[in-house]
């Protein structure tokens, strides 16, 4: 038989490629026979660690020495930033009284480490990459299918607008006919009076031109002129065609009545590559919202709420005071802020420090360890409405101008200004100008939302300050008061919910400002302030009432 034939079965000598492996070196990593060995370690013993072939890779090569040569390095100095160190370096000056480690303890604790990162690679983070390539695969895959669906629905309501064109332009064409008709009445009876006259006209001539020609005394004497009956002439009629005026066509309005294709949204779904953190798993909404707990927190017109943590809430409204209350109502702390009038706004950082929204003098506030700090001075002419703590910890401040012509977003990290978002690509105001609630959020996708209650809208950009949507309201023949969005709040999920105060209820939307179904049943009057926690559980501030009404509303 072919000893090459059979390599896969047996091991062979590395050296003489024939005989079947006996030993191993495990310097060298060679598999060696018995007779081949003497040759393998003619070079020196000293150079080769020759094993049985069970054992091989058991022996550790430890690093050479630097200073002395003929040692190998076992240990690392602690005290030298870990550098390999033999016996003789051990007892030498240099390192005299330094700390050592033995390299085997390191070496397994790495081989461990190692042995932990190929686990996690193999069962967590391959895996994972896999799923995202399919998925983005399965994107591509069914991209043509979905836009071809899109084009067809686009083709078929063209084809509808076709039809709803022609019924209208053949009504337009009835129409014209029988004002035609009525059109050739008149002039036919006008002329049908005229041939009438002209019948009697003929009639009187003939009779005129006997009477000439004839000598009988008594008929022409008789004879009564009748000119001046048929002198009075009629008014000429002149009916005027009707006009067909073609109104120009306003292409942006036309695309404005037939759809609204969506900007092109891109979500990402951060992947936490570690078993210890999952992905925020899918919760569907409840069909019907429950409420948990409501909470009297002694304010009149009550407007923001925060949370502090799942037990705690900052609340605030028509007074200087903030409070902080729990999930049973009982009053923590109270906070004065230094102005008599009330704050404009509420917010919490990620080091549960409170902020707050100082109309009077301009200023956006923190609260640490019971003492305000002025974090924000607007220029003079500008006064803050709304804040938010975003996901990276900076402030979204909304703002108007005194004059009330303006509102803009500005981003602040710290006391630094990094952004204004103001106006859309077409230097068009993305928000009203008067002053009014402008309550906003930061959601999941870094979508920044705002509650603009004077324009009746939520108007949403990206992160970049460019529009992505807006949205004025569901048509609904329960809710008869016009759509004025307050508070505003967003969800794991990246949906988007807003009080409808004159409605009585909650809209929620999905990320690409498509309506899902209001929350309307949970004895809500005029909703304000919204906030949610880390458990999806929703906050809800009632005006008059002066209640957070706490709602479950997810699976």
């Amino acid at each position: 038989m072919d000893p090459h034939s059979s390599a896969q079965d047996v091991h062979r000598c590395d050296l003489c490629e024939t005989a079947i492996v006996h030993s191993y070196c495990d310097f060298c990593h060679v598999n060696l026979c018995k007779p081949c060995i003497g040759d393998h370690i003619s070079d020196g013993y000293y150079k080769h660690k020759i094993v049985p072939f069970q054992e091989r890779r058991s022996t550790l090569i430890y690093p050479k020495c630097e200073t002395h040569s003929q040692k190998n390095c076992k240990f690392q100095c602690k005290d030298c930033n870990n550098i390999f160190v033999c016996s003789s370096c051990m007892a030498s000056e240099q390192h005299g009284r330094h700390k050592f480690v033995e390299v085997t303890e390191v070496f397994k604790k790495k081989k461990d480490d190692i042995k932990k990162d190929t686990q996690e690679f193999e069962n967590h983070i391959s895996p994972t990459y896999e799923e995202i390539a399919l998925d983005l695969e399965n994107q591509l895959a069914n991209l043509d299918g979905g836009y071809k669906k899109l084009t067809t629905t686009m083709s078929k309501q063209g084809e509808q607008w076709h039809r709803e064109i022609d019924i209208v332009i053949n009504k337009m064409k009835t129409e014209l006919s029988e004002i035609k008709e009525k059109h050739r009445d008149i002039l036919q009876k006008h002329l049908n009076e005229i041939k009438q006259i002209q019948f009697l006209i003929k009639e009187t001539l003939q009779t005129i031109r006997k009477i000439e020609k004839s000598t009988e005394v008594s008929s022409t004497i008789e004879y009564s002129s009748k000119i001046r009956e048929f002198s009075k002439f009629p008014p000429k009629v002149q009916v005027s065609l009707p006009t067909f005026i073609p109104k120009p066509i306003d292409r942006e309005k036309l695309c404005s009545l037939f759809e609204q294709i969506t900007p092109l949204s891109t979500a990402t779904e951060e992947n936490v590559l570690s078993l210890n953190q999952p992905k925020t798993s899918v919760r569907e909404l409840l069909d019907e919202p429950k409420l948990v707990v409501a909470i009297q927190t002694g304010h009149e017109h009550l407007r923001s709420v925060n949370c502090l943590n799942e037990d705690r809430i900052w609340t605030s409204g028509e007074t200087n005071d903030i409070k902080c209350l729990n999930i049973k109502g009982s009053l923590v702390r109270t906070f004065k802020i230094k102005s008599e009038e009330r704050p404009n706004d509420i917010a919490v950082d990620s080091d549960c420090n409170l902020l707050y929204c100082d109309g009077t003098d301009g200023t956006v506030n923190i609260v640490k360890n019971g003492q305000t700090e002025e974090l924000i001075t607007l220029p003079e002419e500008w006064t803050p409405s709304n804040l938010c703590v975003t996901s990276t910890g900076d402030l979204l401040v909304t703002m108007y101008s005194d004059d009330e012509t303006q509102s803009k977003v500005v981003r602040y990290s710290g006391s630094t200004k990094k952004q204004t978002i103001q106006l859309d690509d077409e230097g068009k105001p993305l928000y009203s100008g008067k002053y009014s609630s402008k309550y906003i959020t930061e959601n999941r996708n870094h979508d920044i939302c705002v509650a603009d209650w004077e324009a009746g809208a939520v108007v949403v950009v990206n992160q970049d300050g460019k529009l992505r949507w807006r949205y004025t309201g569901h048509p609904s023949v329960a809710k008869k008061n016009p759509f004025q969005p307050w508070g505003i709040t967003t969800d794991s999920q990246s949906r988007i919910l807003t009080a409808d105060t004159d409605n009585h209820c909650i809209h929620i939307l999905d990320q690409n400002g498509q309506f899902l179904r209001y929350i309307d049943n949970c004895d809500l009057k005029y909703p304000t302030g919204l906030c949610g926690d880390n458990n999806d559980k929703l906050f809800v501030c009632e005006l008059y009432k002066g209640n957070v009404k706490k709602i479950k509303y997810l699976k």
